[in-house]
């Protein structure tokens, strides 16, 4: 049954050259030489009997059947892998480590990570705070949440929440800029920025049919989650992202100048996961917890 099967050692080289785009690269990563990659690759192609690879004057690309053929083995060497540590012992099943973004961390997955760790006591959960896009083949990472237009490449993902962004303040900045009762009140405020915000100022004024004569910059912040908090000291008004804000409006620190005017942004949260470790346990774990706390934000955020 299984003497059809092309040698593992030309399967891990594929996977490598095939994510890397590179056979330099892939070299690297597997401790051997190049010439030693393209040889697997050439056995690989004569196994199978079809091209893996278009060989271009600087590069290579994936055929179709290479394309086709990738998802297949990287989804079957992570299974073996997977296996392989199950039968190493518990340590590495024990414990799991989420990636996220500063912000996201700070304003929303933070704070409601003691229910998972509550519903999974058997895991030992590491949370990696940063901007970056983290490699996720390399073992490190178990699953991401990252903010994007939700296409990442090498990598499977879904969607798990959405977001809009509305002006947001303190009680007491409301209060001391004279209730700010319409759109156009915004106009006489200090506006608080988030540099990296790509749904802007000017696209909300435009969205709520607002001209502005003068446009001030105001402060920027390098983090959505700082902007949030210069608002909440008082020195001026947001635009909140709802998934940031939802429990400082919860518990009074923030108030929503115009509930109803929402601007939906180009940008959402997916969860991020290595190519065929959809149904890992961790994995699925992680996403059905997900689900269920992205429900309850969703009704309590109204």
């Amino acid at each position: 049954m299984f003497d059809r099967l092309p040698p593992l050692q030309t399967l891990r080289a594929f996977e490598a050259t095939a994510r890397l785009l590179s056979m330099t690269l892939a070299a690297e990563e597997l401790h051997v030489t190049h010439g030693a990659v393209s040889r697997h690759i050439k056995t690989l192609e004569n196994h199978l009997g079809v091209l893996l690879f278009r060989r271009l004057t600087r590069r290579i690309v994936l055929t179709d059947a290479g394309a086709e053929f990738h998802f297949a083995v990287a989804r079957l060497l992570g299974e073996l892998t997977r296996e392989a540590e199950n039968l190493r012992g518990h340590d590495s099943v024990a414990s799991m480590t989420i990636s996220t973004s500063v912000s996201f961390a700070t304003k929303w997955l933070a704070p409601r990570l003691h229910r998972f760790k509550a519903m999974h006591p058997e895991l030992d959960v590491h949370l990696d705070v940063t901007d970056r896009n983290v490699d996720l083949d390399d073992g490190q990472v178990d699953a991401a949440v990252r903010y994007g237009g939700g296409r990442y490449p090498r990598v499977q993902s879904e969607r798990i929440l959405e977001e809009t962004v509305t002006p947001v303040c303190s009680p007491v900045y409301r209060e001391e800029a004279g209730g700010i009762p319409e759109p156009a009140s915004l106009t006489r405020c200090t506006l608080l920025h988030e540099d990296r915000m790509l749904t802007n100022w000017e696209q909300w004024f435009a969205y709520a049919g607002v001209v502005r004569s003068r446009k001030g910059r105001g402060p920027a912040y390098s983090h959505g989650s700082m902007a949030i908090e210069a608002a909440i000291r008082g020195e001026g008004v947001a635009l909140g992202r709802s998934a940031l804000v939802c429990d400082d409006v919860v518990a009074g620190r923030l108030v929503v100048l115009f509930p109803d005017a929402r601007l939906k942004v180009e940008r959402g949260y997916d969860l991020v996961y290595r190519a065929g470790n959809r149904d890992h346990p961790k994995v699925s774990v992680l996403r059905s917890w997900l689900a269920a706390e992205v429900q309850s934000f969703l009704a309590n955020a109204g």
